[in-house]
């Protein structure tokens, strides 16, 4: 009986290292983004719903975001 609960817990431990290394990654991604993002304008291009006039909203970045 404590030999299964030791590989059960072993089993846990791996499934939380793996589980911690992928969310690593995606925030690795998500500041790759970020950063490229934070690098050029965006410009969103929005339409009124009441008038229906068209509005451009540009967003520049002039720092990248720290850890």
């Amino acid at each position: 009986m404590a030999d299964e609960q030791g590989k059960a817990i072993d089993r846990l431990t791996k499934r939380i290292d793996l589980l911690d290394q992928r969310l690593d990654s995606i925030d690795t991604m998500i500041t790759a983004v970020a950063e490229r993002v934070m690098s050029q304008p965006i410009t969103l291009m929005i339409t009124c719903p009441h008038c229906k006039k068209n509005i451009e909203v540009t967003i520049i970045g002039s720092s990248k975001p720290s850890k």
